[in-house]
């Protein structure tokens, strides 16, 4: 009897180790990177995972995820000086989430494991304006009239180097639109609009010249045969 009662508790106990050890072992999902830190058993402040599984030991470690999913940021700049000391306002929409990268994982895991979306996104917002600002102030506004690759391409380039740092990339950027409290850049466009119209004029009078030419030899050659 006694042998039967051990040997039941030694097998509850045997199965209620496995389960427990099963419990440990975490799967990630692939919108998400499973964050297990502690003792990793590296020079790292922890282990990232962006899908797959991993056994996470007891008491020497622990684990979070952290969400993949994208956020879109609006970030409407005000009186950002141009490189002419012009003031002009970019409303623009900004698509940010965290990396995926090896090494943009761990930056992410030391900086925002443990931080709200809402708190990611306004660190991000924080930076994105910051770099605008940087990039709208060593631009004239000619060039941020009529290059916008130009201009986007820097963005992207600053606020990607940025954003890097704290385990963030940069999706997409879309500007909506560039102002001016001067004025300057609508008089640009008034401008291009109305040489644009006095060379569509010139065309038409130029082809309506090159048509009565033509009509005039044409009945001369008439009268001629005649």
């Amino acid at each position: 009897m006694e042998f039967l009662l051990v040997a039941g508790a030694l097998g509850f106990f045997a199965i209620m180790l496995i389960v427990f050890f099963i419990s440990r072992y975490k799967r990630c999902p692939s919108d998400k990177i499973l964050v297990v830190y502690g003792k990793t058993g590296e020079d790292k402040a922890a282990k990232c995972y962006a899908g797959g599984a991993t056994f996470v030991w007891p008491v020497i470690q622990d684990y979070r995820y952290m969400d993949l999913t994208p956020m879109s940021i609006d970030v409407n700049l005000v009186d950002a000086l141009s490189k002419q000391n012009i003031r002009v306002s970019v409303p623009a929409q900004f698509t940010v989430g965290i990396s995926n990268n090896p090494n943009l994982m761990l930056a992410a895991a030391e900086r925002l494991l443990g931080l709200g979306r809402n708190d990611i996104a306004s660190l991000a917002r924080d930076i994105i304006m910051g770099q605008m600002r940087l990039v709208i102030a060593n631009m004239e506004i000619e060039e941020l009239n009529k290059d916008r690759d130009k201009f986007v391409d820097s963005v992207y380039t600053n606020i990607g180097i940025e954003l890097h740092k704290v385990g963030l990339e940069l999706i997409n950027v879309n500007v909506t639109d560039i102002l001016d409290e001067s004025g300057y850049i609508k008089a640009l466009g008034q401008e291009a609009a109305a040489k644009a119209i006095n060379d569509a004029k010139v065309k038409v009078a130029l082809e309506e010249r090159i048509g009565a030419i033509g009509q005039a030899e044409a009945k001369q050659e008439e009268r001629v045969k005649v």
